[in-house]
C-alpha cells in the first residue's frame, strides 16, 4: 500500500471519526440542556412544595387557635348554663301557689283583687266610718271589713316585696341567658373557623403531595438524562481519542516513509474497536476502558 493509499484511508477514517465526534458531542450537549430544563422544573416544584407547606402550616396554626377558642367558650358556656339553672330553681322556690280567682255570690268571677282596689275600698269605709254613716250593728262589720283590709293590704306588700326581689332574680337571669347565648354563639363561630381552617389545611397537604411527586418525576427524568449525557461524553472522548491515534499513525508512517522510523502497528483489539465505533456499533464499558488506556 502506497503512502497516497495509506493517507486516504486514515482520511476516509478520520472523517468518520470526526463525524462521530460532533455527533456524539451535540447529543452530549442536547442531554445536558434537558438535564439543565429538568433541574430548573424540579427546583421549582420543590420551590412550591415549600410555599404550599407554609400555607399548610398557617391554616394548621389557625385552627388549634380557634379549637382553643372552642374550648375556652364552652367552659364559659357551661358555667353559664349551670347558673341559669340554678336561678331557675330559686325562682320556682320562691313562686307562690296560685289560688283559684274568687266568685262571687252568684258564682260569677270577681274582678281580681289588687292593693289599689284593696286601699281605695280602705279609704271610702274609713272615709265613712269617720262622718258616722256606719253605726249600731255595721258599725262592727265596717270594723271588722277595716281590719281584714289592712291585714290583706300589709300582706299584699309582703308579697310585692318578694316580688320585687324576684324580678331583680329574673334580671339576674337574664344576664346569665345572654351570657351562654353569646358564648354559645362564639363557640359556633370559633368551631366554623377551625373547620375551614382544617379544610384548607388538608387541601394544602394534597397540594403538597401533588407538587413533591411531580418534583420526584423530574427529578427521576433528570438522572437519566444526566446519565445519557455521561454516555455521550464517554463516546465523544473515545472518538477524539480515536482521531488522535489516526493522526499519530500517520505521522509515523510518514516518518517511516521518510526513513526516520519503522512503520507502526496498531494493535489488534485497538484496530478491531476503532472498527466498531465507525461502522456505527455501541462500545460496552470494558471496551470504552481498553480504548481510553490508548491515548
Amino acid at each position: 500500500m502506497t503512502m497516497d493509499d495509506f493517507k486516504q484511508l486514515f482520511e476516509e477514517r478520520r472523517t468518520i471519526l470526526d463525524g462521530k465526534a460532533t455527533q456524539y458531542r451535540e447529543e452530549r450537549d442536547s442531554w445536558n440542556e434537558k438535564t439543565k430544563e429538568l433541574v430548573s422544573q424540579r427546583n421549582e416544584f420543590n420551590s412550591e412544595v415549600r410555599e404550599l407547606i407554609q400555607l399548610s402550616d398557617q391554616q394548621k396554626q389557625v385552627r388549634e387557635q380557634m379549637n382553643q377558642v372552642v374550648r375556652e367558650k364552652k367552659g364559659v358556656r357551661n358555667e353559664a348554663s349551670k347558673k341559669v339553672s340554678e336561678i331557675r330553681d330559686k325562682l320556682r322556690a320562691n313562686q307562690p301557689e296560685e289560688k283559684p280567682a274568687e266568685r262571687g255570690p252568684r258564682g260569677r268571677r270577681e274582678r281580681p283583687i289588687t292593693l289599689q282596689s284593696l286601699q281605695r275600698e280602705f279609704s271610702r269605709l274609713e272615709r265613712e266610718f269617720e262622718r258616722g254613716e256606719h253605726t249600731g250593728k255595721n258599725e262592727g262589720k265596717v270594723m271588722k271589713r277595716l281590719k281584714d283590709l289592712n291585714a290583706k293590704i300589709r300582706q299584699m306588700k309582703k308579697d310585692q316585696a318578694a316580688s320585687d326581689s324576684d324580678s331583680a332574680e329574673n334580671e339576674e337571669l337574664k344576664a346569665a341567658r345572654k351570657e351562654h347565648d353569646e358564648a354559645h354563639e362564639a363557640v359556633q363561630q370559633a368551631a366554623a373557623a377551625a373547620q375551614e381552617a382544617h379544610d384548607l389545611m388538608i387541601q394544602w397537604d394534597k397540594e403538597v403531595n401533588k407538587q413533591r411527586e411531580r418534583a420526584n418525576s423530574k427529578h427521576r427524568e433528570l438522572r437519566n438524562t444526566k446519565q445519557e449525557a455521561d454516555k455521550a461524553h464517554r463516546f465523544y472522548i473515545v472518538s477524539l481519542r480515536c482521531l488522535h491515534s489516526i493522526q499519530d499513525m500517520m505521522r509515523a508512517r510518514r516518518s517511516a516513509e521518510a526513513g526516520e522510523g519503522e512503520r507502526p502497528t496498531a494493535r489488534v483489539e485497538v484496530q478491531d474497536l476503532m472498527s466498531k465505533l465507525m461502522s456505527g456499533d455501541t462500545l460496552t464499558t470494558e471496551e470504552l476502558m481498553e480504548l481510553q488506556r490508548f491515548d
